[in-house]
Formats: structure tokens, sequence, C-alpha cells
């Protein structure tokens, strides 16, 4: 087998712990399993994963309950005119090559050797006090914090930028001016950043009102300002067109478990006893894409938090959805957090 197939391949006793570990390590986005004969058995991608957390699957459950069985393939001697052919037809990144069942090769699209560009407006929240994690910002901004030797707020634009993402706004409230003075106009990174600024706190969702009226009709992407993560930002622009969503919120699996015996009875009688059951939940991760109609429903100057806005829009019927993230996530709030920041950001690591 080929270097390139041996670093794509997965074992059909493996877990999606294991499959997103592959994944991430290497540009092919995607897992083939195949068994100890090198048949392949299935495909996996991150969506495919990410459907598995939905569908309340943990990262412990085998790559066999999510991969796609039926995937589509080629015969090694298809041209390779064909097979971009077929990628491009079904929207798919690469094609497995197969003969009599055994995994041979693997085509791919060239797509990354293409800068990606998005028209999509970001605006990241970073007007709060920080109250928190005072006295470090009893003179600094939250988001201007350094995490290992850059503001946290610097390195939430470099991932967005390396996403192929340039039109900025930034909502300042607490000591704009620190903000304003290290980005400035967004030049020395090439892209466009435009400051909303918020003369009293308008909650977590208050800022998008005071966006321009005449941005592009494309959906935004909110995020606050305090979180530092590695989360795909493309993938999630994806999801958001490929559901027709109006809204849809990043969430994350958080597991809590009781730290004690659980009973369950009819009566007196005990039917059942589970021993510190561990409770798994999907909590608001802080990173929302919005169309522009929800945007256009906030007035300037208006107190409003984010979930309280998507609760209007599901009670108008809309389309409001859930992306669960598996990558980096950490919400900047307290010290101990912070501190962790300092220790992630080495170990897992930020691109300059």
């Amino acid at each position: 087998m080929s270097q390139i197939l041996s670093n794509v391949t997965i074992s059909p006793d493996k877990t999606l712990r294991d499959a997103l570990q592959l994944i991430n390590s290497q540009a092919l986005q995607v897992a083939l399993v195949t068994d100890n004969n090198q048949r392949l058995l299935g495909i996996i991608t991150d969506g495919d994963i990410r459907r598995g957390l939905l569908s309340n699957l943990s990262l412990d459950a085998k790559v066999t309950e999510v991969m796609n069985i039926n995937p589509k393939t080629a015969s090694p001697s298809t041209s390779k005119k064909q097979l971009l052919q077929l990628m491009k037809q079904h929207s798919i990144l690469s094609i497995p090559l197969v003969k009599n069942q055994v995994l041979v090769g693997l085509e791919t699209l060239k797509s990354a050797q293409q800068q990606s560009h998005y028209e999509n407006p970001v605006l990241i929240m970073a007007g709060g006090f920080g109250t928190r994690l005072k006295p470090l910002t009893d003179k600094c901004p939250k988001p201007m914090l350094k995490v290992g030797n850059r503001p946290l707020l610097e390195i939430a634009l470099s991932n967005f930028i390396q996403a192929g993402f340039t039109n900025f706004y930034i909502s300042t409230h607490y000591m704009p001016e620190q903000i304003k003075s290290h980005f400035g106009d967004g030049s020395q990174w090439n892209v466009n950043i435009t400051y909303v600024h918020e003369n009293e706190p308008l909650g977590t969702g208050g800022a998008v009102g005071l966006l321009p009226k005449d941005l592009p009709q494309l959906p935004a992407i909110v995020m606050n300002g305090d979180i530092l993560t590695k989360v795909d930002f493309q993938l999630l622009l994806k999801f958001h067109h490929e559901n027709n969503a109006d809204a849809t919120m990043c969430v994350r699996e958080y597991d809590y478990q009781i730290p004690y015996g659980v009973i369950s009875g009819t009566g007196n009688r005990i039917t059942n006893m589970v021993e510190k059951p561990v409770q798994r939940f999907f909590v608001n991760a802080g990173i929302y894409v919005i169309n522009q109609d929800i945007i256009k429903s906030v007035s300037a100057n208006t107190y409003i938090d984010m979930p309280t806005l998507l609760e209007q829009k599901i009670a108008d019927e809309g389309q409001v959805l859930m992306f669960p993230i598996h990558e980096y996530w950490l919400d900047i709030g307290r010290m101990d957090d912070f501190k962790q920041a300092q220790v992630d950001i080495c170990a897992i690591g930020f691109e300059e």
C-alpha cells in the first residue's frame, strides 16, 4: 500500500476519536475504513462524524456506526478527466480507487491549491469587561490579553484570515482605543476592519444591530471575542448553506457526572440503579452564522442576547440548526481558563 493510502486508512474496530485524529492530521479530509485484506468497507468524513455526534453517539463509538458504506468509487483505469467530473458532479473532495473490492488508490480534488475567499461579514464581539479576569483586565480589555505572544483577538482574526475571510467588524465598549490602536483598519493583514461601538453594553446579540444596513446579502459569522478555537469556519459556512439554515449555532458536547447512584422505581419498588451516571448535553459555544434578515431585525442600540434572538426566529418557525464542534475550543472566562490557554497554545499550536 502506498504511503498516502496508509496515512488515511483505518480499521473497523477503531473509534470516532481515532478517525478524527487521522482526518485532522492529514490534508485529504477523509478516512478510509478497510479490513485486513485492504478491502474498502466504507469512508468517513468530518460531516459523518458530526452527524453521529448529533445522534448522541460519543467519540468512543466505533467508526462502523457512522461510515458511508456506499461511497462513490472508481476503477484505477478511470481517466483523470472523468474522475474530476465525478468529484465535481457529486461535490466530493476525493474518490477511492478500487479493484476487485480492494483499495488501490485515492484520487483527490486539488482544491487546497486554490485559496478560498469569502465575502461574508465576520463580527467579533470584543466589548466585554472581563470582570472575572481582574486584575489582568483592569488596564487591558480581555480580547487584548496575550495568549502566548499574541492577543487573543489577533489569534481569532488570524484563524478567519487563513480560512479566506476578509470582511471584519469588531464590536467594542471597554477600552476600545487599545483594540483600534492594535488592529487599525486591518491593512497590515490585507483585510478590512470596521469598528462598531456599543455606548452601553448591548448583550451578546445587540451588537449585530449596529452593523451597516448595506452589508452584502450573505450570512454573517458572529463570534464571542473571548474564545480560543480551531473550529473549521469553512465547514461551518458550508453546513449552514447546505441545510438552508436561517441561523446556525455552534454547540459543544458537555458531560456532567452525577456524583451519586441514581435510582429508578415504580412506587416503592426499585427497577434500576445506575452508579454515578454521566449525562451528556450540547452547550452553546458562542459561535453563530446568521442570515441578513435576522441582523436587520435588531434595532440599533437594543439590548438582546443571541440565544433570545435565535429563540425569536425559532418561534417564527425559522430554520435554526446546531453545528457540533469537536475541534479545540476554550471559552476564556475565568483565570483558570486563561492559564489553561497558555498551556494549550504551545501544546496544540496556533499558526502565527
